[in-house]
């Protein structure tokens, strides 16, 4: 009995060093050996599982923005269903009478007037902007159908204020100027609020608190300009020192628009297209080869072909050779592949497609690579 009485009092005094061992070991905390093995596994797990954490995120992505251009390529069609086949677009014709949301009646005096003052009408009443220090103005200076066709299907639709079907969701820039549609001026992050920074487009007018006031409600989609205005002879063009900016006369007719039953190849024709590939490791702007930028095509499908496989960019008031330029950002906005100033042309694709609504962007077509334009 004595032994066994022994032996619980060893075991006892066991336990009780071994407890005091485990509570100073807790105090100490890990050793530096402990440490760095932590380290080196959980780096290990980082390793194994970040790109497939951002994979997952830029498939969701993707996915997301498909889902959006198809929404927009369903309320399209019934925008065309309700308007004889016409294809969505600023109507508001020159010479007349219009009243504003202030009840102000405008009669613009072009075409171009006219589709701007629909473009401020719209803004105007969804936002209830019509006076006071943020009141929506007109911007003269800018033509409204690149960035903000969109606004007229939108208008059509009854989408709400806070739909951002007409955002990629990896452009997270446009997602904060849309939440924050009073912050626009100095400090803000709005294009050009703070200034001409070097390297980007520097046309003076992108400053005008008009254009500024509206990066809130543009879109990450653009339409091709085709679907916008006739294909010649009298039309807007591209201006070659910049891809941003269009050139035109006072009598381009804007206002007819284009009608669905014009367009002869629906699956081979881009309608939307995204103006960056932003789910690479670096946004790139659509012109480049390698791009992948998702494309609502007028048959209503979404695909993400890449910008090297499509057929040339052709503008046939320049020439029948392939229309290359320089790809010069907005501020803000992506820079090119060899860095601000880079003086490396790309082609414009399916923005300025030969023969218009009715070419062919993905497929036969003629002329088919020819030689680069220089910029004039």
């Amino acid at each position: 009995m004595g032994q066994i009485i022994q032996f619980g009092k060893v075991m006892a005094m066991r336990d009780r060093k071994l407890c005091a061992q485990r509570r100073e070991h807790a105090r100490r905390g890990f050793s530096l050996i402990e440490c760095g093995a932590l380290v080196l596994v959980l780096s290990m797990v980082g390793m194994t599982v970040g790109p497939s954490i951002q994979s997952v995120r830029t498939s969701m992505r993707g996915a997301a923005s498909t889902a959006n251009l198809q929404s927009v390529g369903f309320g399209a069609a019934m925008y065309a269903g309700s308007n004889q086949g016409r294809l969505f677009g600023y109507s508001w014709r020159a010479d007349e009478s219009y009243i504003m949301p202030d009840g102000l009646e405008i009669s613009p005096s072009t075409s171009i007037g006219a589709a701007q003052a629909q473009n401020t009408e719209i803004l105007q009443r969804w936002t209830g902007r019509f006076k006071g220090p943020y009141k929506m103005i007109t911007a003269p200076s800018r033509l409204p159908h690149k960035r903000f066709s969109h606004l007229v299907l939108r208008d059509f639709i009854g989408y709400s204020a806070t739909d951002t079907r007409f955002i990629d969701p990896a452009d997270a820039d446009q997602f904060v100027w849309h939440s924050n549609p009073l912050d626009y001026r100095i400090g803000s992050t709005v294009p050009y609020a703070n200034g001409i920074p070097g390297g980007y487009d520097d046309d003076a007018r992108w400053v005008n608190g008009a254009v500024k006031q509206r990066w809130a409600f543009a879109s990450s989609y653009q339409v091709v300009p085709s679907a916008w205005q006739s294909d010649g002879p009298n039309r807007y063009l591209p201006v070659a020192t910049t891809p941003n900016l269009f050139t035109g006369g006072p009598f381009v007719d804007l206002a007819s628009g284009r009608n669905i039953t014009e367009v002869s190849y629906p699956s081979q024709k881009v309608w939307m297209h995204e103006e960056f590939d932003r789910d690479g490791k670096a946004p790139l702007y659509f012109g480049y080869d390698q791009a992948r930028a998702e494309k609502l095509m007028f048959d209503g499908s979404v695909n993400s072909w890449a910008s090297g496989d499509a057929n040339v960019a052709v503008v046939p008031e320049y020439g029948f050779s392939a229309w290359t330029q320089r790809y010069v950002p907005l501020d803000t906005f992506p820079v090119p592949m060899g860095g601000l100033g880079d003086a490396a042309e790309v082609h414009q694709r399916y923005r300025w497609t030969y023969r218009g609504l009715k070419g062919v962007d993905y497929g036969n077509a003629v002329p088919k690579r020819g030689p680069r334009v220089r910029n004039r």
